[in-house]
């Protein structure tokens, strides 16, 4: 088993409560391998200095089997027993029920990386390194402007709270770009047979076909199945890990101008002044060369977060969780990864937990991730509000909403049955 800190009495404790196998391992995995670099690191340097001491990290991860009660389990540990002080998480269908209640008994600070997560109910649960979905509408706002042409879209997304949100956002961007949705298909997170689905799509003869924010190894199907099909338009989805892969099993041609919204770690447009990751390609060379063939859309996020975590407590002088936070948001700015960012979403999450600002639209070139821009949230935002709340509501994904996602899943089986 691999060491993840150094017990002794000495020791901040950090929390990661994720997925740590099937379909959402690459949204886990990779992100504790992340966060264990950076882990090292501080501890090399003689830890984190907190007043005037110095505290050694500790790294104590929980598989969920994204399965509520198990995450519900997994928090009771880490809380009471480990006595953590932050918890990682993805999120979604991992907190949802008691596990909220829990988090606000203890005051517990938990970052995820679904803002629809967010809601004033559970203050301390906060959104500091990705505003999925949200950030989809870059790509897409990219994408028409680049490419005029494209008229139409088909879409496709697994029924959970990674899928759902993320449909809502991906209309709304299709509708402020004048895209027409000519297809979309809600598929259980059981789906092993992709070729029906992909067949659907492609029958309204689409300009691009989304995959929405579907986990790896179904973008890896669903991308292999349309290659199958002859597909020649647009590919459009929020990951594309392991995308050396997809190009071995389909071709460079077939992969150029994949847009998505995760780039590799030594993309030259990392170094651009306003990144405020530090070392991205060293970082990202030693995380290949230590987890080869494993580099996802999270392996550099965990990360991100620890180290806005490290500035507030270095700031609040303090390891306690509520304090931290107060110091984590304070003047309302942040330094996000990929440039300075305000404390945003009460207007869509009910409470200012989420950390927005440019986020990079990626596309595949030549056989290789690339940016091609950063593409601002919130200028879109300021246009298009009225858009998205709209389909947010529609599929009660609003935080007002939270009691009635089961419903919106059932609305969203019959509404994505069959489209003839």
């Amino acid at each position: 088993m691999r060491d993840f800190g150094i017990g002794s009495q000495t020791v901040l404790k950090i929390g990661f409560l994720a997925p740590l196998a099937g379909p959402l391992k690459a949204w886990a995995v990779p992100g504790i391998n992340g966060s264990l670099i950076w882990v090292e690191r501080i501890n090399a340097a003689g830890g984190l200095k907190v007043g005037n001491r110095k505290y050694m990290l500790e790294l104590i991860p929980f598989d969920t089997n994204y399965d509520p009660d198990r995450a519900l389990q997994g928090a009771r540990k880490l809380i009471l027993e480990d006595g953590v002080k932050i918890i990682l998480m993805i999120g979604g269908n991992d907190l949802m029920g008691d596990i909220r209640r829990l988090i606000n008994k203890h005051r517990m600070l938990v970052t995820t990386l679904l803002p629809s997560d967010l809601s004033p109910d559970v203050p301390t649960i906060v959104a500091p390194s990705e505003v999925h979905p949200i950030y989809n509408v870059t790509g897409v706002e990219w994408l028409k402007r680049t490419h005029p042409e494209l008229k139409t879209a088909a879409l496709c997304a697994q029924r959970d709270l990674h899928g759902l949100p993320s449909i809502a956002t991906y209309k709304a961007a299709f509708e402020a770009a004048g895209i027409e949705l000519v297809a979309e298909h809600l598929f259980e997170p059981e789906t092993t047979d992709f070729g029906p689905i992909v067949e659907e799509m492609m029958a309204k003869k689409p300009d691009i076909l989304c995959w929405d924010t579907a986990y790896e190894p179904f973008v890896h199907a669903l991308t292999i199945e349309a290659f199958k099909r002859g597909f020649r338009g647009r590919l459009l989805s929020c990951t594309c890990d392991n995308y050396p892969e997809l190009i071995r099993r389909t071709s460079v041609e077939f992969m150029e101008g994949f847009v998505f919204q995760f780039p590799d770690f030594d993309d030259p447009r990392l170094n651009d002044g306003h990144v405020n990751f530090e070392e991205p390609g060293k970082f990202y060379e030693e995380f290949c060369r230590r987890f080869p063939g494993t580099w996802s859309a999270v392996s550099w996020e965990y990360a991100s977060t620890l180290e806005l975590w490290k500035s507030a407590v270095q700031r609040a002088r303090t390891f306690e969780p509520f304090s931290v936070l107060a110091a984590m948001k304070v003047g309302g700015i942040g330094q996000h990864a990929f440039g300075e960012a305000i404390w945003w979403g009460k207007d869509l999450f009910g409470i200012d937990n989420a950390l927005v600002g440019d986020w990079p639209v990626v596309a595949i070139i030549n056989g290789k991730a690339r940016i091609q821009e950063y593409g601002s949230v919130a200028d879109w935002w300021s246009k298009h509000r009225s858009i998205l709340v709209k389909h947010m509501r529609e599929m009660n994904l609003m935080w007002d909403q939270r009691e009635h996602l089961a419903a919106s899943a059932e609305m969203l089986d019959r509404m994505t049955a069959h489209d003839s």
